[in-house]
């Protein structure tokens, strides 16, 4: 449906068989005002092989969109990852968690 906003809008070369990770990063960048006024370029040279199987693991089949969810899918973190690291062994051993 036109102006449907439900959906997050996949960019070019963004299909549907996309893993939901990338959905859902893509998603929030969308809803964060991330992915809009596309005027920046970014130019860099990799290793076919990462391109390839980060392609393959995403389900993304242009390069600007792998480009664009990784960018987001690093401007977006949540440091969840370090806030659990830093709170490890930190609930007291006496607490009854019922199990």
């Amino acid at each position: 449906m036109a102006g449907d906003r439900s959906q997050p809008r996949q960019a070019s070369g963004m299909e549907a068989s996309l893993a939901p990770s990338v959905t859902a990063v893509m998603a929030r960048a969308q809803e964060s005002g991330l992915t809009r006024g596309k005027a920046s370029r970014i130019s860099g040279r990799v290793a076919p092989e990462l391109i390839e199987r980060a392609k393959a693991r995403t389900g993304l089949h242009s390069d600007t969109a792998l480009i664009e969810f990784a960018l987001a899918n690093i401007a977006i973190e949540d440091g969840f990852a370090d806030v659990f690291r830093t709170l490890r062994a930190s609930v007291d051993p006496e607490l009854d968690l019922n199990f």
